[in-house]
């Protein structure tokens, strides 16, 4: 069995090797020419997989290690009689670090107490519900707007108008499609609260990059946290300028999440191909470097929560890497933005750390389980 992978994919030989010869490609170079002889395609989010791809190949399984899908042509996938898995959840975790690592970053900067904020999540899937579950135990004020669940569920959700209009903190989360393409278009990002804070780490183009990039330098009141970008490799290196943190679609980018990612898809094909599982993630993950913090039961709870998760992840190193990027011309900056995703440094997620505290502290120990840590 013929196999072709996106070269960033962690543990493939680890989990796919007993299914037959892996050949890897940067991902954004995958060619129909390169995959014409393959059985089994893995992917990431960079590399567009449709009908001009995959029409004269042999594929009959195609694999993306995200929770995106909007760069898999799946009405094609159904014609063709094409299986395909991509991996709901695997990153969510690091995505909810990355956020409210942020919004602690802006809190920091602004000298505002986060908990004083309205928060709206667009987008309560994945990612966008565990955030909602994470904001709520830390008994900060949510609106959740989420159409399709709404439509679905009933529930407690509100407009998009509602959130723009009563909310300080707006965390998108919706998947890409025609209804969500520039979502905030110039209208609704001119209608944003004074003093509003914008966090995107969606899919770029939910938000008019373009209208944002002439909003801006009107509105300095307004931050803004960019993960995502329209037209990643090539980003606007003036937008970039603008925004309080700006970093290269790495907000999910935790170890855990792209090793989740391998083995959520690893599990699909061997259901797919009706062979029994014989890797184990947990049998590979690597030890954290910081495994157990202690604390004593005294200690002030805004700074246990901004200690527990910078110390977990910080984004503020991963903006000044990429700012640092923005150099020399357009091929030099798309180089440069595949570079940082693909020698990403080693992170890990919040739920793997143990927290023991010392002495008797209720809130303390409310505050590590509204976190996701552990206990000691």
């Amino acid at each position: 069995m013929q196999i072709v992978a996106d070269e960033n994919i962690p543990l493939l030989d680890e989990f796919f090797a007993g299914f037959g010869d892996i050949r890897r490609l940067p991902g954004r170079a995958i060619t129909a020419q390169d995959v014409c002889d393959a059985d089994l395609l893995l992917v990431r989010s960079v590399t567009r997989v449709d009908r001009a791809l995959l029409a004269s190949s042999r594929v009959r399984f195609v694999g993306t290690c995200t929770i995106g899908t909007d760069h898999l042509d799946l009405e094609y996938f159904a014609q063709a009689g094409i299986a395909w898995s991509s991996a709901p959840g695997c990153n969510a975790r690091g995505v909810v670090d990355y956020v409210l690592s942020s919004v602690l970053t802006l809190a920091e900067r602004e000298g505002v107490d986060p908990a004083s904020r309205v928060y709206g999540v667009v987008g309560a899937g994945q990612v966008g519900g565990r955030l909602v579950e994470l904001l709520q135990g830390l008994g900060w004020q949510v609106r959740v707007c989420d159409p399709p669940r709404q439509a679905d569920e009933g529930g407690d959700f509100v407009s998009l108008e509602t959130i723009i209009a009563e909310c300080d903190v707006i965390s998108l989360h919706t998947p890409l499609d025609a209804s969500t393409r520039h979502l905030f278009d110039t209208a609704r990002l001119a209608a944003l609260k004074p003093g509003a804070w914008l966090i995107n780490a969606s899919r770029g183009a939910v938000v008019d990059n373009a209208a944002l990039r002439a909003l801006l330098p009107q509105r300095p009141d307004l931050k803004v946290v960019l993960d995502v970008w329209e037209g990643e490799p090539q980003v606007d290196v003036e937008l970039a300028a603008l925004c309080q943190l700006a970093t290269p679609h790495i907000a999910g980018y935790s170890l855990d999440g792209k090793l989740r990612g391998t083995a959520q898809i690893y599990q699909a094909c061997c259901r797919t191909l009706g062979v029994p599982e014989q890797v184990r993630l947990n049998d590979l993950l690597p030890t954290p470097w910081l495994s157990e913090i202690t604390l004593n039961g005294s200690a002030d709870p805004t700074w246990v929560l901004a200690s527990l998760c910078r110390a977990v992840y910080d984004p503020r190193r991963d903006d000044a890497d990429f700012r640092r990027s923005l150099v020399g011309g357009a091929e030099a900056r798309r180089a440069a933005f595949d570079r940082l995703r693909k020698h990403y440094p080693m992170r890990r997620e919040i739920d793997g750390l143990r927290v023991r505290v010392q002495g008797d502290s209720g809130q303390l120990a409310a505050l590590v389980r509204a976190l996701g840590g552990t206990l000691a």
